[in-house]
């Protein structure tokens, strides 16, 4: 005997036969008439090479073989019926896991919590998992299938693999020590800090902050004089406050609070910092499609609380 020989459609009508002990009460139930109900529990017995059934005039009983099947096929059935209700919510988007990616302190703007908290209250059973990184690593994730979305800083290089959604974006802000001589001020114009050393992080893990600054730097008319390299955005806000330097970082960036750092708002034209989702062009993942969904809702709703920060693309 093959597995495959094995009709679901007969262990189904010998389960309602099991439970009926009866042929016609159970032909009943499953709404055919008894000799074709009669025929495929042959057939059954037949494709197993066993007696399921003691036939008897008015009733049937189970054989000790049809007792140890009923128990097999109780369970066989469930276990079908579950993997088909697990598919349909995955189908729906409604089960699995959705692999996430974090890049460039994106994690600190405020609405990215609140674009988690309200994809998990309308998907409970979908698994999240998160992981931090730099934008070139976690594109790097995306293309080789080891993260479903990502947010992450642009510019980054499309093509056809991946596509780059605008989600959110945010002014910048200058970082200071907090007794730094210029803590008086705020606004702050950027080319007040011409003479302090900057704080930046390596490009390649965040080229497009990187080139945002610093052009906005030689538009204020200076160039920055680069000082302590920071490995990451924010591990800058340490630096700051153990007077390594100057800094200018994402506002969200600000959250970080400290007693020895203090923010001030860009008096002139302050540099951007938008994030975007990134994903796989050709995926087709109902999860991926409802993540980017329910980011681009969230972020329209947090637009409205606090104008300025929605990014038009998403």
């Amino acid at each position: 005997m093959k597995l495959d020989d094995i009709d679901l459609r007969r262990l189904r009508y010998f389960l309602v036969v099991a439970q009926e002990l009866h042929f016609t009460r159970a032909a009943e139930k499953i709404g055919i008439r008894q000799p074709p109900l009669s025929m495929q529990i042959r057939k059954l017995e037949e494709t197993i090479g066993a007696r399921l059934f003691i036939r008897h005039s008015r009733s049937v009983e189970l054989t000790p073989a049809g007792r140890e099947f009923q128990a097999a096929a109780i369970d066989i059935v469930a276990r079908l019926e579950d993997a088909v209700a697990e598919a349909r919510r995955y189908q729906a988007g409604n089960s699995g896991r959705l692999r996430l990616g974090f890049a460039g302190a994106t994690y600190f703007h405020p609405a990215i919590p609140i674009i988690m908290r309200a994809y998990r209250t309308a998907h409970p059973d979908v698994v999240l998992s998160p992981e931090q990184s730099n934008t070139p690593a976690l594109l790097a994730g995306l293309r080789e299938g080891r993260l479903d979305v990502a947010f992450i800083r642009p510019p980054a290089e499309e093509g056809d693999l991946l596509t780059l959604r605008l989600c959110l974006d945010e002014d910048m802000v200058i970082a200071l020590p907090a007794d730094h001589a210029l803590g008086d001020q705020d606004p702050l114009p950027l080319s007040a800090i011409a003479g302090e050393e900057l704080i930046l992080f390596p490009r390649d893990i965040g080229p497009g902050l990187y080139d945002s600054v610093l052009a906005a730097c030689h538009k204020a008319g200076f160039s920055p004089r680069l000082g302590q390299e920071a490995s990451q955005i924010a591990s800058i806000i340490p630096l700051v406050a153990a007077g390594f330097g100057v800094a200018v970082v994402p506002r969200s960036v600000g959250s970080i609070r400290g007693e020895g750092t203090i923010y001030r708002t860009i008096a002139d034209v302050s540099p951007r910092a938008p994030i975007a989702l990134a994903f796989r062009t050709d995926d087709r993942s109902p999860l991926v499609a409802d993540f980017l969904a329910m980011a681009a809702r969230t972020a329209r709703r947090h637009a409205k609380m606090r104008p300025g920060t929605l990014k038009r693309g998403l």
